[in-house]
């Protein structure tokens, strides 16, 4: 069970800034990176584990690290959890897909058994489940795409808060991997700095050897 406490905007030096963005029509704002995979997808393969898997789980951990990718609104208040999750689109063999429920934890082994069984679980459901929970981060991944932009489907009336992160196709040039990366944000909880801290934090972990 995830632990949240209220923020006291009174006395958030964040505020100002909150109150100003929470109003816009479209409060979200996008960037887009490449990611250096090289170190990551050699760790995978070596330990034989999904890529996937392993670079979803070092995102959710760095996301962890960065107070305002914890941050959420619900209601009309902002709330800090403790920690997030993940869930994402998961791919089923009628080409359809579903989504998929990833509860972090800070044991990697652990986490890729369960997610592993997550991602079976829905590919042999139909439908689109969701869970009504916001501590948690959306990705999704397009293996088929070498973006370099990226803009989201979104019903500004649900109110979301959460994080975007969506993942590209991994290329290769002179024996260096990368793939895009773009990270969507709701500006009344997180700015620049924070994506900038967040993407720092992810590459550290994807250098891991």
């Amino acid at each position: 069970m995830r632990v949240k406490q209220k923020v006291d905007l009174d006395r958030w030096a964040r505020k100002p800034h909150f109150e100003f963005f929470s109003k816009f029509d479209e409060p979200y704002y996008g960037v887009c990176v490449r990611v250096d995979c090289t170190a990551a997808y050699a760790k995978a393969k070596r330990e034989g584990c999904s890529f996937f898997l392993y670079y979803l789980y070092q995102s959710i951990a760095a996301a962890n690290t960065v107070k305002a990718f914890r941050l959420r609104i619900e209601d009309e208040d902002v709330v800090l959890y403790d920690k997030i999750d993940g869930g994402s689109t998961a791919p089923r063999d009628n080409g359809t897909f579903g989504f998929a429920y990833y509860p972090f934890t800070d044991d990697m082994q652990a986490f890729m058994a369960e997610s592993s069984q997550e991602l079976q679980r829905v590919r042999e459901t139909t439908g689109l489940e969701r869970r009504k929970v916001t501590n948690l981060i959306r990705y999704s991944v397009l293996p088929w795409i070498d973006f370099t932009s990226l803009s989201h489907a979104r019903r500004f009336t649900a109110g979301d808060s959460c994080p975007w992160i969506t993942f590209g196709k991994m290329t290769e040039t002179d024996g260096r991997r990368s793939m895009p990366m773009s990270v969507h944000v709701h500006h009344a909880l997180v700015d620049g700095v924070d994506v900038g801290a967040y993407i720092d934090a992810f590459q550290r972990l994807m250098n891991e050897e």
